[in-house]
């Protein structure tokens, strides 16, 4: 093992999305050594987002331009951001975040890694994932110029990616199982009323339906099954929620059933010195200024948690 494997860190942080990025940023600040661990590219899901309207003074940014910023940042101050997958965290007087490549020790750990979309646990499903089955209309609109899709999900973000869809599609059909959308009322007055948009409420979605050439349409119909019909489509968005990152620490400290990590008002788990912020935490807004600000504050309280003992 090197020496840079062996050193101890004040902070090691486990992701790079706007929570990761935001604590690596406080935490050097306050002359801590940080690391970050990242399994993919920095940025996490917001980088996915077409546009932020509500991020404060940074109005109708890029969700990649936004994360572009915040990861140039951090690189100024010379954070390092190693790629590697996290497999499990060891707690104790030092914790050991054990990666694929390395271990690493840590004063302090702030889990910061997010969450990942939902799936439907539909027929067709997998079976079309990236032959018309979607997770991120950013990616994959512009496949689907002048045919008609279908977006499933109630919330802010199916109504933000169906709007966006419009750009490309020739229709969208807006798929929710309750009558009534979850998304802010300020979003629902701007999307809804589009002449490309068409509500199908309350429609589950129960197989999606397709052929060699990919997605063929969407099989929808009330809960109890009756009366389904078959919505020829060509693309298939799903945003229902999101799934916490966090297995790798299921034994390390406390979920709710939800998989999401326990914390206390301090963002402290159930160990000691690992932190949790952003959308692997328990938290009800998921939203990307919440992960920066929860990240903002984990780092200053790792700082203080680390104060008593004298580093």
């Amino acid at each position: 093992m090197s020496e840079k494997e062996k050193r101890i860190y004040d902070n090691v942080i486990i992701g790079a999305g706007p929570a990761g990025l935001t604590a690596g940023l406080y935490a050097i600040r306050a002359g801590r050594s940080v690391l970050v661990l990242e399994q993919l590219a920095p940025g996490g899901q917001a980088v996915t987002t077409w546009q932020v309207d509500n991020y404060p003074g940074l109005p109708h940014v890029n969700g990649a331009e936004l994360m572009m910023k915040m990861n140039t940042q951090i690189q100024e101050f010379n954070v390092p951001i190693v790629l590697d997958q996290v497999i499990q965290v060891t707690p104790g007087d030092v914790h050991t975040v054990h990666c694929a490549g390395a271990d690493y020790s840590a004063r302090t750990v702030i889990i910061a890694t997010g969450a990942i979309p939902k799936k439907l646990g539909v027929p067709g499903e997998d079976a079309f994932r990236g032959r018309g089955v979607s997770y991120c209309a950013t990616c994959d609109g512009a496949f689907f110029k002048d045919v008609p899709v279908a977006v499933v999900g109630g919330g802010n973000t199916a109504l933000e990616e169906a709007e966006f869809l419009t750009r490309f599609a020739s229709k969208v059909y807006l798929i929710h199982r309750r009558d009534a959308f979850r998304a802010d009322q300020i979003i629902q007055d701007h999307v809804l009323k589009m002449s490309k948009i068409e509500t199908v409420t309350p429609k589950v979605p129960f197989r999606i339906v397709g052929g060699e050439q990919g997605v063929q349409g969407i099989a929808i119909g009330p809960r109890d099954g009756k009366e389904e019909k078959v919505i020829e489509v060509k693309g298939v968005f799903i945003f229902t929620g999101l799934t916490p990152q966090t297995g790798f620490v299921k034994e390390t400290v406390s979920l709710d059933k939800g998989g999401y990590i326990k914390t206390d008002q301090r963002f402290m788990t159930t160990q000691p010195g690992i932190f949790a912020v952003g959308d692997c935490r328990d938290n009800i807004v998921k939203q990307i200024i919440v992960a920066a600000g929860e990240g903002a504050a984990a780092a200053v309280l790792a700082d203080k948690y680390l104060q008593p003992a004298g580093i």
